[in-house]
């Protein structure tokens, strides 16, 4: 019997540019809500919004996608309200893409609230206590009512350190309960149902999993179940053995990775999409990130360093405040955790970038702007647009050499992982 499938007009993807050396690629993903350039990583707004951060400065700061979560939206405000505001753009007023993720996670971020079974996962409510029953279905019904651009289906999630039996149940079950969302998925031409690639660290399940999934002819699929504390060699393979088994013509997202390390290794892994909480999370423990590491402007060292976080930098904290005040205002005004995540976003997801074949960037105002002559919230070239320059322009191996060198100084102290798995890709590090 052939597979169902959910695939329509509402994703196409191109792959603009191939790394000559790794499996880097830079694409363009058309969505309902506009074009995604990527490699691209989406800050995650659980409830509808970022923590720290306003919708019209995440767009400002040039995001054109960021991430909701269904699980929590659907128990508050609920799927009903939102559908009265127009869809979760219109209830959060947010003009660009969105991607939902599926109440899958929630099996692992609340464990000792959750049981599954081949039904779907029953919650406790940790608002009231209140049963619920979670299936397949009723996650599509509330993604296709919030109207995201890209929804995922749900799958049967076990923490990346499990081993045993309940991995292969998990990723069995995860086969059947995509065909499930498939077949309640009722706008295929709007929006975007992804596949979620199952099978912990052993890579005779996961290939399993990618062998079935990739049957079904859905328009995305990601790469879950790692990135939860498992060891670091383990997860790399398990990145590279998924990418080398998806399709080229369909996005391939990374799902919870965040570490600008774990970024650069895994473009250069082959994975187009990114999330994390780590930026924003980030931010209110009081670090900035910047391309060195980290920067705690909490602590005692910056209270008299008039300097900006980054000097290179021309993101709005940047370009106004300096560490002295950041740190004078950490521990007495939330002002200042909204000033570190300005700048943590900027850092990581990037500017909006000019168009691929185009040399100038158009200003929103109107009229082009050419490269020395740009606004400030485009000067600067930090993490996710400069790796897709890179590999646009050919040069991705010497981007990821100066990166590693500028992140960790000397090669005696660079993670052996990275190395290892930059190497596997015929990218050595001098």
């Amino acid at each position: 019997m052939a597979a169902p499938s959910s695939c329509g007009p509402a994703l196409s993807l191109r792959v603009v540019a191939e790394c000559g050396w790794s499996k880097a690629r830079a694409c363009e993903l058309r969505l309902p809500h506009g074009p995604v350039l990527s490699p691209v990583f989406m800050p995650v707004g659980t409830k509808g919004t970022m923590k720290g951060i306003t919708a019209g400065q995440l767009q400002g700061l040039g995001c054109l996608i960021c991430l909701g979560n269904t699980y929590h939206l659907g128990m508050r405000p609920g799927p009903e309200l939102i559908k009265q505001a127009g869809g979760l753009h219109g209830f959060m007023n947010w003009p660009q893409n969105l991607l939902t993720d599926s109440g899958g996670f929630q099996m692992v971020s609340l464990v000792e609230l959750s049981e599954v079974t081949e039904e779907g996962v029953h919650f406790r409510s940790p608002y009231d206590g209140e049963e619920i029953l979670l299936t397949p279905e009723k996650s599509i019904e509330i993604q296709n009512v919030l109207g995201s651009d890209i929804m995922m289906q749900l799958d049967d999630v076990v923490s990346s350190t499990v081993t045993g039996p309940r991995v292969e149940e998990a990723m069995y079950r995860s086969i059947r309960w995509l065909d499930r969302c498939i077949a309640a998925h009722r706008k295929p031409t709007e929006q975007n149902l992804f596949a979620i690639i199952q099978g912990g660290l052993d890579p005779t399940l996961r290939t399993r999993c990618l062998e079935e999934m990739t049957q079904r002819d859905v328009p995305g699929f990601a790469i879950g179940g790692l990135s939860g504390g498992e060891a670091k060699d383990h997860f790399w393979r398990m990145v590279t053995l998924s990418t080398d088994r998806l399709p080229r013509g369909k996005p391939r997202y990374l799902m919870g990775v965040g570490y600008a390390t774990d970024l650069v290794v895994c473009v250069a892994l082959g994975c187009d999409m990114f999330d994390c909480v780590f930026p924003t999370r980030t931010a209110r423990f009081g670090s900035a990130l910047v391309p060195w590491g980290s920067l705690p402007v909490k602590n005692k060292q910056f209270a008299k360093d008039f300097r900006p976080i980054d000097e290179n930098c021309e993101c709005s904290t940047c370009h106004r405040y300096s560490r002295a005040f950041l740190h004078a205002l950490f521990r007495s005004e939330t002002v200042a955790m909204h000033l570190l995540t300005v700048h943590n976003i900027a850092y990581q997801v990037g500017p909006r970038p000019r168009a691929w074949n185009e040399r100038a960037y158009r200003h929103p105002c109107g009229g082009d702007v050419g490269r020395t002559a740009r606004p400030l919230h485009v000067v600067q070239l930090n993490l996710m647009r400069s790796i897709r320059e890179s590999i646009v322009e050919q040069r991705f191996p010497r981007f990821v050499q100066d990166f590693m060198r500028t992140m960790y100084g000397s090669q005696e102290q660079y993670p052996p992982w990275a190395v290892e798995a930059l190497a596997s890709v015929n990218i050595t590090l001098d």
